[in-house]
């Protein structure tokens, strides 16, 4: 499959196609985006002309579902061997969304199916015989099994040739559409929408296949150390960093980025570092899901998560719960602790927090107001003279040529609370001289 289509330069990483995955790095520089994926290898290229960047084998696997969540596509897949179509009916009252005021139910029936071996996908048809919702479940490394869907609208169906007919109103959410906050804090995310203006069947002009740059291509989740100060190590080797910070008796890290994979080997690194000493604190710098997909890893190892009392109640119904995982268990679902649902894991912080052991601080700070989100912690070091912060003075893009407002609430921030500061560390990016970020507020 591939999907090309214009959007405006420089508000999202190139490596983003939409709705799943927010996933850090260069921002897009052109307008014309191109995502393609054949098999089990996908790419995306950042102009016409540009190298093939490949994906990582989750967002392939995904890719490659998207090929079925659609009218056409669920059919084909309904009669491939291993579907095994199951069928129920429901009597449906209608979405406002989709169909406007409705006073009477309509029977539906839904069917479900298992596609590539592994999503459970069921598509909803009206009493036209028309697929008006395709549905699935995909692993999110903060929301679990993450609902994921299509919609298309009766009106929108139009003849393609030989009385085929095709929707050409799409609308997808991702997350389930839960405008109450009733089931879920996140209340699901709309993903795209719109009118397809020129539908073509069997419209397939270029040849699609990986090429040989995409598939040497290999993800190892590689954590390399770095001693910023004694007992102090920065854990990086891929887009966002961690901290580990020793203590006497006990380990405090700041940052849990990305997935559980990728946190459970910054958790072997810091073993292996400062061995014998339980990991007690895990400071959250904020709620976007590429900071928070190693948070449930941290609290299954004993870890207190330290956050802004603004994320408390997303975390704890959202994130940090039991309920079940099945397209991909985690270490949560699999051994569930008794914490969850009996103990103290969450330290929620107003202004400040210190962590002690008597001869070193380590000092939390509220800061605000931002224009990046509500609710970002920095962590400083006074003895060392280390700020530990999160996209708001990264350093592994090229540097503005003017500060932007994230960067002035941090400086002022460091100002106003009067913090001996020699060196920032990123979570994104090398660390970098007070005295350089200082010169361009």
């Amino acid at each position: 499959m591939r999907e090309e289509f214009d959007r405006k330069p420089g508000l999202n990483p190139a490596a983003w196609k939409y709705g799943v995955r927010w996933i850090d790095g260069p921002l897009q520089r052109q307008p014309h985006q191109i995502f393609v994926v054949d098999a089990g290898h996908a790419w995306h290229m950042d102009g016409p002309s540009a190298t093939p960047v490949a994906s990582t084998p989750d967002l392939a696997e995904i890719y490659q579902l998207d090929l079925w969540l659609n009218p056409h596509g669920f059919l084909k897949a309904a009669r491939l061997p291993g579907a095994n179509p199951r069928a129920t009916w429901r009597w449906e009252l209608g979405e406002m969304g989709r169909d406007g005021p409705e006073v009477a139910p309509e029977k539906v029936t839904v069917v479900s199916i298992t596609v590539n071996g592994k999503f459970r996908v069921d598509a909803t048809i009206n009493k036209e015989h028309l697929l008006q919702r395709i549905h699935t479940w995909v692993a999110d490394p903060v929301l679990g099994d993450m609902n994921y869907e299509h919609e298309f609208t009766n009106d929108s169906y139009v003849d393609v040739g030989n009385s085929i007919r095709f929707p050409t109103g799409w609308h997808s959410h991702q997350g389930w559409d839960d405008n109450y906050g009733a089931l879920a804090q996140s209340a699901g995310h709309n993903a795209f929408g719109g009118t397809l203006k020129n539908v073509r069947p069997n419209h397939c002009p270029d040849a699609v296949a990986a090429p040989d740059s995409v598939r040497r291509t290999t993800f190892e989740t590689r954590v390399d150390t770095r001693t910023l100060a004694d007992g102090v190590y920065l854990l990086g080797g891929g887009t966002h960093h961690s901290v580990a910070v020793e203590f006497r008796d006990f380990i405090a890290v700041f940052e849990a980025p990305l997935s559980e994979d990728r946190s459970l080997a910054v958790i072997e690194a810091i073993v292996r570092l400062i061995p014998g000493k339980p990991i007690r604190w895990l400071i959250n710098s904020h709620q976007h899901f590429d900071h928070i997909g190693g948070l449930r890893a941290y609290v299954h190892i004993g870890a207190t998560i330290v956050t802004h009392i603004t994320n408390s109640d997303f975390y704890t119904r959202d994130v940090v719960n039991y309920a079940p995982r099945t397209v991909k268990p985690d270490m949560v679902s699999l051994w569930p602790p008794t914490e969850l649902s009996e103990g103290y894991y969450y330290e929620t912080i107003r202004e400040n927090f210190v962590i002690s052991d008597g001869r070193r601080n380590l000092n939390v700070y509220y800061v605000h107001p931002l224009q990046h989100v509500e609710g970002m912690l920095m962590a400083h070091l006074p003895g060392e003279g280390l700020l530990f912060e999160a996209d708001l003075a990264n350093t592994h893009q090229d540097a503005a040529a003017r500060a932007t407002a994230d960067q002035r609430s941090l400086y002022n921030a460091v100002q106003r609370l009067k913090l001996n500061v020699s060196q920032i560390v990123p979570v994104h990016g090398a660390p970098m001289p007070w005295r350089d970020f200082a010169k361009i507020q």
